[in-house]
């Protein structure tokens, strides 16, 4: 998966799940809260990958 995929895909995770989490909140939903704030976390681990990536490229385009 390329460094722009992980971005977009980590940073989908993250709105879906803060969305997630917000609604689990207000419905009282804990499982549906959970699974919200493991699915931001998942997409930050996903964004971080990317921005690795960019700066692994980053660091062996300039040798």
């Amino acid at each position: 998966m390329s460094s722009i995929e992980d971005k977009i895909k980590g940073v989908a995770n993250q709105v879906v799940g803060k969305v997630k989490e917000e609604v689990g909140h207000i419905t009282n939903d804990k499982e549906l809260e959970g699974e919200g704030v493991a699915q931001n976390l998942k997409g930050k681990v996903q964004k971080a990958t990317g921005d690795a990536k960019d700066a692994v490229k980053s660091g062996i385009d300039k040798l």
